[in-house]
């Protein structure tokens, strides 16, 4: 009997369901996920002996170990099962070695026991399940020595790094990281450069002109381009730290509107020409990590900590593919399965007579070779448990995008009406209308509805303006960024891989260096400071270039195209010298209080602080007065069912969200979740 081990209990049952009549022939054993890591009280690696990582069994998985030896020895064969990432053949690796398979000889790794089988699957299915147990390779140990590098990357940059933080500042929690300051630093370089925008004021102005036709009468909205030929829109590129930024605004200002205005009442207007171009609009390419994590932020708030959640759910009750990929790639069986569900649902109209394919943006996409998609054409996901709302939110946003790429291309009608007034004035209105809806009948066909029809007019017909719209505008400055937009920055300049993104946004959260408005990100005092001191003490190391040029390295060491015993040399031999002169810089850090009010125990000035547990108000006399104050973020619509408070969000000292009520401790009343408050209070 053989002994497959993977790494969660859902993925186990599921390998279980798939293999039932071969029961007698596999027994599955799940590591509950990692099993051998760096100690967290030391940095754990040798400098003196090629950088050796000093791992550890981690704390509650001896058990675990004691079971996977116990196993081993009353099976015949073993085969890893993990997934195919890199986190995956490390946690395979960690596996082997610890059930003595391999002979480390650091920085030599071997696999000694050649009956070591390790299976490689993009989605946990019969036909792939059993096609990789029919075809199991070995340890891709140049993958597990990529891992292994950005693990020891990440922990010299933290180990050392931190510690000079809490030294300057005095807060023992602060945290900096290789990827993390990077991020960081995007989010404070753009809120440096939205105060230092000039806000302009200007104007735009629209003309709403009548259009009979059948005896009804319709309005078309028609935008002012310019007057003789001279257009009043002005576009301005700035170059900023992530990129260009391109901002509009007009001629159009205070003191010359109304007389612009008051020509364009008194003008006459006739159709000077319509311009009727057909447009073919094509699906977007199926999700990749970044896409889906964008996607379902913008369509479903989701965080990319929670989307991530939810699809590796999805993966490993085998719904969808492998969901940690930055390919386009779709597999041969499923484009042509998803012709046949597409003439089946929607008609022949709608299928392509060849499949069709994306090239993939990222030019490191080798690891994963399949974009994220269903298993099967299955548009309501069919498992044995129970999925929640959010689950079958995201499987239909992977299923539809996924059979929308095979679907064919909307045919539209982009339609230019250009009014003409006998002073000079060139109003014009941009419209579209859908000849063929294509792959709008799936991924939005309210869109396709909405577009039906064109204006009834034709070239050189009089036209009456009914009235005018005219917005007082200003400039907009470069947006923050959102969940959304930072991971798209990230994969665009090459930061991080689509395992680390989820990890990244949650990590300077978690640590006080930025907050949410609304939405979007700013940074926090802190944040700002300690990325400043960063990014002037060691400018190479958290440079974009920089961070990106050491991703492709590790794809390169992936690849088995670099030594990454070399790549390790490299780094740290330039990041010393810089840690060296930090270390002996006698300067420190100040992070400058927001005044928040007056103490009310002796008068002096509150202002905000930070700790490990958030952002809390402070008196500025401590250690004299040691009053506090929570800043608590309040649940609207929610009130406590015991004495009617506001429902605020607080943590536990583990950092596990719960909901309390504001007036504790003279109420005591709390809760997991929101779902429980209701059930609370429904009983009473």
């Amino acid at each position: 009997m053989a002994l497959i081990i993977v790494e969660s209990p859902t993925k186990a049952r599921t390998f279980n369901r798939i293999l039932k009549q071969d029961k007698g022939n596999y027994f599955v054993y799940a590591t509950m996920g990692h099993i051998r890591d760096l100690p967290s009280n030391s940095i754990a690696i040798n400098y003196g002996n090629n950088f050796e990582p000093n791992y550890i069994i981690i704390d509650k998985k001896q058990k675990v170990v004691d079971q996977l030896k116990k196993l081993s020895a009353e099976h015949d064969e073993i085969i890893l099962a993990t997934d195919l990432d890199r986190e995956g053949e490390a946690i395979s690796y960690h596996v082997a070695f610890l059930l003595g398979k391999i002979d480390e000889k650091w920085p030599k790794l071997n696999v000694k026991d050649k009956n070591l089988k390790r299976i490689v699957f993009h989605e946990i299915t019969s036909n792939a399940l059993k096609e990789a147990l029919n075809n199991p390779s070995t340890l891709r140990l140049d993958l597990v020595k990529a891992q292994q590098a950005r693990r020891i990357l990440d922990r010299v940059v933290g180990y050392e790094l931190s510690p000079v933080l809490w030294k300057k500042t005095g807060k023992n929690w602060l945290s900096a990281g290789r990827v993390q300051t990077v991020a960081l630093r995007i989010i404070v370089e753009r809120e440096k450069e939205i105060k230092n925008f000039k806000l302009e004021d200007y104007y735009q102005i629209y003309g709403l002109f009548q259009e009979e036709h059948s005896g009804c009468e319709h309005t078309i909205k028609a935008k002012l381009i310019s007057k003789d030929n001279v257009n009043y829109e002005q576009k301005e590129t700035l170059i900023l730290f992530s990129g260009e930024y391109t901002y509009a605004k007009t001629s159009l200002v205070k003191k010359n509107i109304e007389g612009v205005k008051s020509d364009l009442e008194s003008d006459s207007y006739i159709v000077s020409a319509i311009d009727e171009t057909p447009v073919k609009r094509y699906p977007p390419p199926p999700f990749t990590t970044s896409l889906l994590q964008q996607d379902a932020f913008y369509k479903f708030g989701f965080s990319s900590k929670m989307t991530m959640h939810l699809a590796q759910n999805l993966y490993e009750r085998g719904l969808i593919t492998y969901h940690r990929t930055d390919s386009f790639n779709l597999s041969s069986s499923f484009v042509f399965k998803a012709k046949d569900y597409i003439v089946k649902t929607y008609g022949d109209d709608y299928a392509l007579e060849k499949p069709r394919g994306f090239r993939t943006k990222s030019r490191n996409a080798q690891e994963a070779h399949e974009a994220i998609r269903p298993t099967k054409l299955e548009p309501n996901a069919k498992t044995k448990t129970q999925l929640t709302t959010n689950h079958k939110k995201l499987y239909s946003l992977i299923f539809n995008r996924a059979v929308a790429t095979q679907m064919k291309e909307a045919e539209i009608n982009s339609i230019k009406v250009s009014m003409l007034g006998k002073k000079g004035y060139l109003l014009v209105s941009e419209t579209e209308q859908i000849i063929f809806d294509g792959f709008f009948k799936l991924l939005n066909p309210k869109f396709a509805d909405s577009r039906k029809t064109k204006p009834e007019l034709n070239k050189g017909d009089e036209i009456k303006l009914a009235s005018l719209e005219v917005e007082e505008l200003k400039t907009k400055p470069p947006p923050r960024f959102n969940e959304a937009s930072l991971i798209r920055i990230l994969e665009e300049k090459g930061i991080g891989r689509p395992s680390t993104y989820a990890p990244i946004i949650s990590l300077i959260q978690q640590k006080n260096y930025v907050e949410k408005d609304g939405r979007y990100f700013i940074p926090t005092p802190l944040g700002n400071v300690i990325c400043d001191y960063l990014v002037k003490s060691f400018k190479n190391l958290f440079n974009l270039d920089f961070t990106a040029n050491m991703e492709e390295s590790l794809d390169k060491v992936a690849e088995n195209n670099m030594d990454f015993i070399s790549l390790l040399k490299d780094f740290y031999s330039s990041f010393k010298s810089d840690l060296d002169i930090t270390k002996n810089d006698p300067s420190t850090i100040t992070v400058e209080d927001k005044f928040e009010g007056i103490c009310p125990q002796c008068k002096s000035n509150l202002v905000s602080r930070f700790s490990k547990f958030g952002k809390f108000i402070a008196c500025s006399s401590y250690p004299k007065c040691k009053y506090t104050k929570s800043i608590l973020k309040v649940v609207k619509g929610k009130l406590c069912p015991k004495d009617g408070g506001e429902i605020v969000v607080r943590f536990s000292k583990n950092r596990k969200r719960f909901y309390g009520c504001s007036n504790y401790p003279k109420c005591n009343f709390s809760a997991w979740t929101l779902a429980d408050i209701d059930k609370t209070s429904n009983i009473k």
